[in-house]
C-alpha cells in the first residue's frame, strides 16, 4: 500500500494533482512568488479566507468547493504568465488582480462584452471557456473526463470531444474549440 492511503494529507495532494495538475500549495506558491503577492493578498483575491487558503495548501483540504474560484485561479495563472513574458507590468498585473477578485466568477453567458483593466471591450470568449471548465472540474477530475469521453467516443464523438477540451483540455484550446463552433 501506497504512503497516500495512510496518509490524509499526501491523499489530498494527490487528489490536487489529479485535479489541478499539481498540489495547490505548490500553485499558490508559484502564484504568490510571480506575482509578488503573500498569502492574505491571494485569498483575498480569490475570494477564500485566509485559513481555507491555508488548509488548501498544507493538504489538510483537498478541493476548492466553488467553481468561481477555480476560475479566479485559472485567470491569475494566464495572468502569471503574462507578466513572466513581459506582457503585462506590475502596475497592471495589480490591476488585473482587483478585477479577477471583483468579475471572475460571475455569470458570463448572459453578458456579450467585458473591460479589461486597460479599458479596451472583449468578448468574453476566455470566461464563457473559463466557467464551463470550473463547472466540470468541481464535479469530476480530469482523469474521470477523459475516461467519460473515451466511453462516449464511439457513439458521440462530438460530446467526447467537448469533455476532453473542455474537462481536461488548456483554456487556450478550449477558446479555440468554442470559437470554431459559433456560427
Amino acid at each position: 500500500m501506497d504512503a497516500a492511503a495512510h496518509d490524509p494529507t499526501a491523499k489530498a495532494r494527490e487528489l490536487q494533482s489529479q485535479w489541478y495538475g499539481e498540489p495547490l500549495g505548490t500553485l499558490f506558491r508559484r502564484l504568490i512568488e510571480d506575482l509578488g503577492l503573500n498569502q492574505a493578498r491571494l485569498a483575498t483575491v480569490l475570494g477564500l479566507s485566509a485559513p481555507m487558503l491555508s488548509q488548501l495548501m498544507s493538504g489538510q483540504r483537498a478541493k476548492i468547493g466553488n467553481p468561481a474560484v477555480v476560475q479566479r485561479v485559472q485567470a491569475l495563472q494566464e495572468l502569471a504568465a503574462e507578466v513572466a513574458r513581459g506582457d503585462v507590468s506590475a502596475a497592471d498585473a495589480t490591476n488585473r488582480m482587483d478585477e479577477i477578485r471583483r468579475t471572475a466568477g460571475g455569470n458570463v453567458l448572459n453578458h456579450t462584452t467585458q473591460t479589461s483593466s486597460s479599458g479596451a471591450s472583449q468578448t468574453p470568449v476566455k470566461r464563457v471557456v473559463r466557467e464551463i471548465q470550473a463547472l466540470l472540474r468541481s464535479v469530476s477530475d480530469a482523469a474521470d473526463i477523459i475516461e467519460a469521453s473515451n466511453t462516449l467516443a464511439p457513439s458521440h464523438p462530438e460530446l467526447a470531444e467537448f469533455l476532453r477540451v473542455y474537462g481536461a483540455g488548456r483554456t487556450s484550446d478550449a477558446v479555440k474549440h468554442y470559437e470554431s463552433h459559433q456560427s
